[in-house]
């Protein structure tokens, strides 16, 4: 489930660095539309979920470990 996990954040990297690419090329334009600035906002939220759960990973495993030692 981690890889597929991590796999997944990373999709999602490249698709918040599509959006995040698309909205400079829209807001560049000479009548801007200001909505396309709210594009990123969805996998950026989706990158912050998956990455604190990366993130919190290794410290899982240890405290696990720790328990395991503890029973046996």
């Amino acid at each position: 489930m981690n890889k597929s996990i991590r796999q997944f954040h990373r999709w999602t990297a490249v698709a918040f660095t599509a959006t995040v690419i698309a909205t400079i090329v829209a807001l560049a334009q000479e009548e801007p539309v200001l909505w396309v600035s709210y594009l990123p906002l969805l996998p950026l939220a989706v990158l912050f979920l998956t990455g604190a759960y990366l993130w919190v990973l290794p410290y899982r495993s240890r405290r696990r470990g720790k328990a395991d030692r503890a029973a046996a």
